[in-house]
């Protein structure tokens, strides 16, 4: 190769590559597999001396280095069919743009996937197919049906994305930053290796298989592992064969830097998100262990996947460095110091430990609340779409203060008439949906406002009080709130479940149990997304750019706006197009376009009146190092591209959706209605963050930011316990040895500062039944989730004599090799070790680039994620802003009783 487009910077790798000691066997086995299978000689794509080179035994002996022989023969066998596939693909269709025959080459593949083994499948017509029907009859009858339906997915992702990546070669186009992350884990294939280290360690248990914590340590393994290959693949895929989907090419695109500072970038975003795996690992996944109530084989297999992502990680680093494949030049530096010896400890480079990582994790634990910022700031927001508003916004404004009044939201402390006014939720819900009836303007509102106030309830109610228990069992019995096929719902308590109650019933009256299914899947994520936010809030801790911006979606009510507007559809649009990938890219973008608005239009309502973390402004600023207007120029420039790559996939994409699913004159006609939905949606959320009181400067300053002070919030109290008999009636104290556990609450806290989100939710135009009255104080009904005695029986179930949950059976740890997996029974990673930090770090001469480390000595910090996090100590009196509103959270009012249920989910109105 020629000369190196940039230096490879210095990674963050703390964990030492091992090599698997069944290497010779694997690379014997996959030499004689390719032959077999029609790979090499003849092939047009391989000689034995191309696979020689690769050497994907050493990359899977690195990356699985404690399975048995068999099982990393058979690895082996589907790295050298995926890399195959992708070669093969790029000289059969890349090449030539041959879009059409790439689809038809695709739409086989999953025939060759079937669930049932006893499913015949066609008979292959070439390499690919004859490798893929071989390694699927030999993989999945060790495997449960739940890992066949995750890896067939999978596998589907990987083969059919590359659609994409063929697109935009066509188009010469080159994707925006958050575009290209989501992408790329479906084309890079990473999710899919995530299946096979299942396969090489233990299944991960069903019942916590789609749980955040698991779903983040996949998605953080897949985007390091792609974001490495982006800056060992740039040459050969951007200079050499033409591509553009790679990280550094995105980044340098973006930011109008050069490539050594994309790259530079590039290897930042890499290291976060190992920080981001690592942080998961030892603060969420036991909470979740513990809350599932995990038997002891099931945790054991937890922490063993997760392990085996690790291993992965240094492994695939370890064969970077020395593959053919890849531009490795000047990645191994020679001086010792800089690098112990020995096998596999070039991924240790201590050099990086030293000189980024500590600096780059403790910056996201720095941020001091409540600073002085003025005014928001708004910029010329690209808005091509028109602004319509509904006639019935009047109507609306008086029947929404009407239901707040009569569900109790008005009653509480957190809002009164004057927030209700200066928030206009009407306006919003006009503008969201101008087209629809009266009925249905007032249920969009209402929505809104139920969204909008849980909102603004769980960070003033329990992060004030750093109540991550209490809101656990809110979010729990809001869940209960919402019947599916008949069973009888809970008894609300509070405002928030009577608006949820209301809302559900008349919502869902028509729907199918699969509907109401889907639109409680989305308010449960909604809610769930809010104690995310809280447990940030406890840490005082900035979170992740790419955390941020997917959960983002989560705490905005993205799901819940889409379930609503789809559900006016029924079934003229079938369900595969909404899976379609254009049609998620589409939803996505208009999504991330009004989240990063609300954004920048509460900026300084969130970070100086209510000491909030969570915002796209301030998570730019700490991750690169930069001030607000340098930040908002970031944030500014992603909404624009987010919007144009809306605007390209409704004019370039959609017709090809719509041609490659055959859809009839009456489908397109709902698809084409549906975009105009989502665009009336992103229209009436400027028009309404200009118009409303919420986010000027001049309400905001008089205005209190904590409980109305004359009516703190008077949250459900726990059943009060009967008087104790007299001492002399009471039954004798147990022996210690009989008396059962008592419960834990491991870990729980909340965080202390209100947070803001935006309107959500639009509900298509039909008729819906008239809100019924409901008693402001209503008896509660014997249920599931009725209040217990101690809120540690639901919040740590492992904890109590009864768990909440069913113990699932446990998973049977797979093919390692030796019966029991060399993995701790806890399922965290190992605590990495200190992480010295660099005293000064310089800007950079891209101002969008993060700040280069000093090269100077280096002072040890302790690391800052410990495993169990500090709670941070809020600001001192003294401490904070001249200029900041007199109206502190009060002392005086009492702080609210631990409820027995959770407020009901709204859709956030930021």
């Amino acid at each position: 190769m020629t000369q190196q487009p940039f230096e490879l910077p210095h990674f963050y790798m703390p964990y030492p590559a091992r090599l698997n000691p069944h290497l010779d066997e694997a690379r014997a086995h996959s030499t004689q597999w390719a032959r077999e299978m029609g790979m090499l000689e003849g092939s047009g794509i391989w000689e034995q001396a191309d696979l020689d080179a690769h050497d994907y035994g050493l990359l899977c002996a690195y990356t699985h280095p404690d399975c048995d022989g068999p099982a990393l023969s058979l690895i082996t066998d589907w790295y050298v069919w995926v890399f195959f596939f992708d070669d093969h693909f790029l000289e059969t269709f890349k090449r030539g743009q041959d879009r059409a025959g790439g689809k038809a080459y695709l739409d086989r593949l999953p025939l060759f996937m079937p669930l049932d083994l006893a499913t015949p499948v066609p008979e292959p017509q070439n390499p690919v197919e004859a490798g893929l029907a071989d390694l699927w009859a030999r993989t999945v009858p060790s495997m449960t049906e739940d890992w066949r339906r995750r890896f067939a997915l999978a596998t589907e992702h990987l083969l059919n994305e590359s659609m994409w990546e063929l697109s935009n070669i066509n188009e010469g186009r080159i994707a925006n930053p958050v575009e290209y992350i989501e992408m790329r884990r479906k084309v890079g294939g990473a999710p899919w290796s995530a299946g096979l280290v299942e396969y090489a360690t233990a299944e991960v248990p069903a019942v916590v298989a789609g749980s955040r914590p698991l779903r983040v340590l996949m998605e953080t393994f897949s985007d390091a592992v792609h974001l490495r290959n982006d800056l060992f693949s740039y040459q050969r895929e951007v200079e050499d064969e033409g591509e553009n989907s790679n990280g550094v090419l995105v980044l340098e695109t973006f930011f109008g830097c050069t490539t050594q500072e994309a790259a530079d970038a590039v290897n930042d975003v890499l290291t976060s998100r190992l920080h981001q795996f690592e942080h998961t690992a030892l603060t969420e996944v036991p909470a979740l262990a513990a809350e599932h109530g995990l038997t002891p084989g099931q945790i054991t297999a937890v922490a063993a996947y997760t392990k085996g992502l690790q291993d992965w990680q240094s492994g695939g680093h370890e064969w970077h460095l020395r593959s053919s494949r890849y531009m490795n030049k000047g990645a191994r530096p020679d001086n010792p110091w800089q690098r112990p010896t020995g096998p596999g400890a070039s991924a240790a480079d201590v050099r990086a430990l030293l000189a980024a990582a500590g600096v780059e994790r403790l910056r996201a634990y720095t941020h001091v609340p409540y600073q002085k910022v003025g005014p928001s700031r708004l910029p010329d927001f690209r808005m091509p779409y028109p602004l319509a508003l509904s006639p019935h916004l009047d109507r609306a404004r008086a029947t929404l203060l009407d239901w707040c009044h009569r569900m109790g939201i008005l009653e509480e402390g957190v809002w009164d008439e004057d927030k209700l006014a200066a928030y206009d939720l009407a306006l919003c819900s006009a503008g969201i949906d101008p087209d629809a009836t009266p009925e249905a303007l007032d249920l969009s509102a209402q929505w809104l406002a139920f969204g909008t106030y849980g909102d603004d309830y769980y960070p003033l109610v329990y992060g004030h009080r750093r109540d991550l228990a209490a809101a656990k069992l809110t979010t729990a019995r809001l869940s209960a709130c919402m019947p599916v096929d008949g069973e009888e719902a809970l008894a609300p308590l509070d405002a928030m479940e009577r608006a949820l109650t209301d809302l559900w019933a008349r919502t869902t009256a028509g729907m199918t149990p699969d509907q109401r299914r889907t639109l409680k899947h989305a308010i449960d994520s909604m809610t769930e997304s809010w104690v995310w936010e809280l447990s940030n809030q406890m840490q005082n801790r900035v979170p992740d750019p790419v955390d941020y911006l997917e959960m983002r979606r989560a705490t905005f009510g993205s799901d819940l706006t889409l379930s609503l507007c789809r559900t006016g559809y029924g079934p003229a649009i079938p369900p595969e197009v909404y899976r379609a990938g254009p049609v998620r890219s589409l939803e996505n973008a208009a999504i991330d376009y009004a989240c990063l608005l609300n954004d920048v239009f509460s900026y300084q309502k969130e970070i100086e009146y209510e000491g909030e973390i969570h915002n796209a402004i301030l998570v730019v600023q700490t991750f690169f190092g930069i001030d607000y207007p340098a930040a908002l120029a970031v944030v500014h420039d992603l909404m624009t591209q987010r919007m144009r790559q809306f605007e390209h996939v409704v004019a370039h994409e959609l017709p090809v959706v719509y041609d490659d699913f055959e859809l009839s004159k009456e489908a397109r006609a709902a698809m084409e209605g549906y975009v105009a939905d989502l665009q009336n949606w992103m229209a009436g959320i400027l028009n309404w963050h200009r118009q409303v009181d919420r986010y000027k400067d001049e309400w905001l300053s008089r205005r209190a930011h904590a409980f109305l002070p004359d009516r703190p919030p008077t949250a459900p109290a726990l059943p009060v316990r009967p008087p104790a008999p007299p001492l002399a009636d009471r039954p004798p104290t147990p022996v210690l040895a009989d008396r059962p556990p008592a419960p834990v609450l491991a870990g729980w806290s909340a965080a202390a500062a209100a947070s803001d989100r935006s309107p959500v939710s639009a509900v298509p135009g039909g008729t819906t039944e008239p809100a019924s009255s409901t008693p402001a104080a209503p008896t509660p009904a014997p249920s599931t989730l009725a209040a217990p005695v101690s809120p540690a029986a639901l919040v740590s179930p492992a904890a109590s004599t009864s768990p909440a949950v069913p113990v699932s059976p446990p998973v049977p740890v797979g093919h390692a090799a030796s019966a029991s997996p060399a993995v701790p029974v806890s399922p965290a990673l190992p605590t990495s070790p200190p992480v010295p930090v660099s005293p000064a770090a310089s800007t950079s001469p891209a101002a969008l680039v993060r700040p280069a480390v000093s090269e100077g000595p280096a002072v040890p910090i302790s690391p800052p994620v410990p495993i169990s996090p500090p709670v941070p100590v809020g600001p001192s009196v003294s401490a904070l802003p001249e200029q900041r509103p007199a109206a502190a959270p009060p002392v005086g009012p009492p702080a609210p009783r631990l409820p027995a249920h959770p407020p009901a989910p709204v859709l956030p109105v930021g």
